[in-house]
């Protein structure tokens, strides 16, 4: 049984990265704490490797489709990059204290997404990316960039985080609609993640082969269907869809983690 909830904690996974380009920890880590009895540590790890190639895919999908600003999104990926180093080690402390920690802080972070994306989603933004010419658009940029050391501090600690702050920074300071900072998001995430995972497998988290590839690979499958599904997919519904797993997802986790302990 303990194999079934891998498989749907990866396509569960992949699910929100391709759709909504969050971190697919927002689902792996609950699953693996609440429901396969996983260190939030070691959870988070096998959260941000899964990262790494569903992040991977969905930024391919969304760039063949001319969803991504690669310029800004390189120069955020710089900043995030620090802050990922420095969050993962603070997340190794914080675990020591408290072993769960981590995995109550994402399914806390799992029902906020939700109940974000199905009471203010995120429908506004322009098509297209803009000139960073002016200097207006550069202060903006660098606005983007410190913000992205603390969303890469933010994934590196709990494993998930750095896709919804993405989106907030994407649509509300650079004024980008869903799928274009989604895109742009999944393209960070995939370093971010890769950062994490590394810092976090040298830091002495233990590595479990065959549930690993399991999750991976089911994220995998997940992020490639619905990456493609979102590039055609009105953004109202993507928020609704998006919304509603995530709520759900939470609250089953946090309550059966409740009453299991």
């Amino acid at each position: 049984m303990i194999y079934v909830f891998y498989v749907l904690a990866g396509l569960g996974a992949g699910v929100v990265t391709g759709l909504a380009g969050l971190s697919a920890a927002v689902v792996i880590t609950p699953v693996l704490v609440s429901l396969c009895g996983w260190a939030s540590y070691d959870a988070v790890t096998v959260a941000l490797t899964s990262d790494v190639l569903a992040s991977l895919l969905s930024a391919y999908t969304y760039f063949k489709n001319k969803n991504i600003d690669i310029k800004r999104g390189s120069l955020v990926t710089i900043t995030a990059f620090a802050g990922t180093i420095i969050g993962s080690y603070c997340g190794y402390l914080f675990s020591q204290a408290q072993p769960d920690g981590l995995g109550y802080i994402s399914m806390a972070t799992t029902i906020f997404l939700g109940i974000k994306f199905l009471f203010q989603p995120i429908t506004g933004g322009t098509s297209e990316t803009k000139s960073m010419d002016s200097s207006k658009e550069m202060k903006k940029t660098m606005l983007a960039m410190l913000c992205g050391c603390f969303i890469g501090w933010v994934c590196g600690f709990t494993g998930s985080g750095g896709g919804i702050l993405m989106l907030t920074v994407f649509t509300l300071l650079l004024q980008y609609n869903l799928k274009i900072a989604v895109g742009t998001s999944t393209m960070i995430m995939t370093i971010v993640a890769l950062t994490g995972a590394v810092s976090h497998v040298s830091m002495g988290a233990d590595i479990y082969p065959l549930p690993m590839t399991i999750v991976v690979a089911s994220c995998l499958l997940g992020a490639g269907v619905s990456a493609r599904f979102a590039n055609r997919c009105e953004i109202k519904r993507l928020n609704k869809v998006v919304g509603v797993t995530l709520a759900v997802l939470g609250i089953i986790t946090i309550g059966i983690k409740y009453f299991a302990g």
